[in-house]
């Protein structure tokens, strides 16, 4: 065991570039500043940030970096991770700590923060145009969606439901039981979106993420969040890119060796891989960090990506898909 010296984090994050961390080709990418302004104007109508003018004085607590808390969110949906996951991650890899910014003495926001962020940009409705920009600035280094898509959708659970059948039928109808609006307690721990669906024989209560990939650079580059009880191929279009063009179209690696032991032509929309043209470049594989067991994201959220593995073409080497301080 050798001394701590001054240069040992130095030293580390060399052994990082000497492999080429993919996550340094995103930063050189991405003006991520330029994001500053369109996070502080989504989080005041978000409604988790004041405007200035509307603040009485400077003093208390200051509130998280909105643009750290965007790159982290960034590598939530790159790596596919929950809050919690995505908390730990963060606290414990280098590459994550230096793309956010983040040095070993910095605090780390907590999984309920990054909840709180995201759902005050879902809730501006922001997400989408920021994740466009963002796409957009990787598109402008020569990083184009063109080498074919994976398509997939991923269950995840949420916690079982001990009702009725006459609380299920009114929940269903879109309507909330009268004994639960007696009791405002109990009713805001009654999960009234998910819903239930059977895989392999087993049912599972809770939503399903659907999720596209670029084969190539391995991004994930579009994403949409049902209940568990929607069928994968009623979100295809919503998550289909039509402008990330290929030569073919089929199953992924693992069903299409199961398709053609039966000889059957049918296609499946579980999970699609599409084409394998050529990309102008290549971005670095992003590789999926050991994480623990996967935790249900904040419901409703539309940036709600799981940890769960997503099939994944069989030349990807990719995954498959405290207080809080505001």
């Amino acid at each position: 065991m050798g001394q701590p010296g001054f240069f040992d984090l130095q030293r580390r994050y060399e052994g990082l570039d000497a492999k080429s961390d993919p996550l340094v080709a995103i930063l050189a990418a991405v003006p991520f500043e330029l994001f500053r302004g369109k996070l502080k104007r989504a989080l005041v109508k978000g409604g988790l940030r004041r405007a200035e003018v509307d603040r009485k004085s400077a003093a208390g607590r200051k509130p998280w970096d909105e643009v750290l808390i965007f790159k982290v969110l960034v590598l939530q949906a790159l790596y596919n991770l929950s809050d919690d996951a995505m908390e730990y991650q963060l606290r414990d890899r280098l590459s994550f700590m230096r793309f956010a910014g983040l040095g070993l003495e910095d605090a780390v926001p907590d999984a309920k923060t990054l909840w709180l962020y995201r759902e005050a940009l879902a809730k501006a409705g922001a997400v989408e145009g920021l994740f466009n920009l963002f796409d957009g600035y990787l598109k402008a280094k020569g990083y184009l969606a063109m080498g074919g898509q994976i398509i997939d959708a991923t269950i995840v659970p949420a916690p079982s439901q001990r009702n009725s059948r006459d609380d299920n039928a009114t929940i269903k109808s879109g309507e909330t039981p009268a004994e639960w609006e007696k009791k405002p307690a109990k009713n805001r721990q009654k999960d009234k979106d998910a819903r239930w669906t059977k895989k392999h024989g087993r049912a599972h209560f809770g939503y399903k993420n659907h999720i596209c990939i670029d084969r190539r650079h391995k991004l994930v580059r579009r994403y949409a969040v049902s209940t568990a009880s929607v069928h994968d191929s009623q979100k295809l279009d919503d998550v289909l890119d039509a402008h990330n063009t290929a030569s073919g179209c089929g199953p992924t690696a693992p069903i299409a060796a199961k398709r053609s032991k039966r000889s059957s032509p049918r296609a499946t929309s579980r999970a699609i891989s599409i084409g394998a043209a050529a990309a102008t470049s290549r971005l670095p594989c992003v590789r999926k960090p050991p994480t623990r067991p996967a935790q249900r994201c904040g419901r409703g959220s539309i940036m709600c990506l799981a940890t769960s593995t997503i099939a994944w073409a069989e030349s990807s080497c990719a995954p498959s898909v405290s207080s809080a301080r505001l």
